[in-house]
């Protein structure tokens, strides 16, 4: 069993930038894929990063890539989710989440932590 909390969110102007993290529980943080979600009102949850267990391999959606970075420490069972050049378009509740394998949907992610608001007003 993994637990997963995240912080980080915030309200934050047009342009500017935040770091959220997500914190796990349990054993064996390193063996598991990590990725970061987003749904915004009205939407559907969908992937915006993942990450492979020993960082070494990165994914984006086209719309964050150059301006969002995940990264992790396995060492502190930490995954991050750097982001610059905020947008109004990016406001969306943000999810992480712990995958015993590897995807980019919802379906593939065995985990979740409860979520963490960002708000980039317009």
């Amino acid at each position: 069993q993994v637990q997963l909390v995240e912080s980080g969110g915030g309200l934050v102007q047009a342009g500017g930038s935040l770091r959220l993290s997500c914190t796990a529980s349990g054993r064996a943080f390193s063996t598991y894929t990590m990725g970061w979600f987003r749904q915004g009102p009205g939407e559907d949850r969908w992937s915006v990063a993942r990450i492979s267990g020993r960082g070494d391999i990165t994914h984006y959606d086209d719309s964050v890539k150059g301006r969002f970075t995940i990264s992790r420490d396995n060492a502190k069972n930490t995954v991050y989710l750097q982001m610059n050049s905020l947008e109004p378009e990016d406001t969306a509740v943000y999810y992480c989440a712990a995958s015993g394998t590897s995807g980019t949907q919802v379906r593939d992610y065995d985990y979740w932590g409860q979520g963490t608001q960002v708000t980039v007003p317009s």
